[in-house]
């Protein structure tokens, strides 16, 4: 069977199906995650989104932030990419904005987990 998933977590009582994936600083104020994998096939570069029917979260690593980040399926389910803020816009943007700071990889642990 091919799965699509990196890694399992024991939340218990429920496993978590995680694709790993490394976080870009841009600027000091956004960290862009690829939600997708890429391979080549005859017909050319295949590029497939990952969606919730193959896996439960994306974690991304920032390696220039040496912090961790995990991102459920939900958020990003079909799309290609996701965009963490680590800082205001500058025109002063606040709606729909996916702040990195709610995706940290500790708090969406615990969240995930429940009481």
């Amino acid at each position: 069977m091919d799965e699509r998933c990196d890694l399992i977590l024991d939340l218990r009582p429920s496993l978590l199906r995680v694709q790993c994936k490394t976080a870009v600083a841009r600027n000091d104020e956004v960290l862009v995650i690829r939600c997708y994998s890429c391979r080549r096939n005859a017909e050319g570069l295949l590029k497939r989104p990952y969606t919730s029917e193959e896996i439960d979260a994306i974690a991304a690593y920032c390696d220039e932030l040496d912090r961790c980040f995990l991102i459920p399926i939900n958020r990003v389910d079909g799309l290609t990419t996701i965009q963490l803020r680590l800082a205001p816009a500058r025109n002063n943007q606040a709606r729909r904005i996916n702040w990195a700071v709610d995706f940290d990889f500790a708090a969406t642990i615990s969240r995930l987990q429940g009481p």
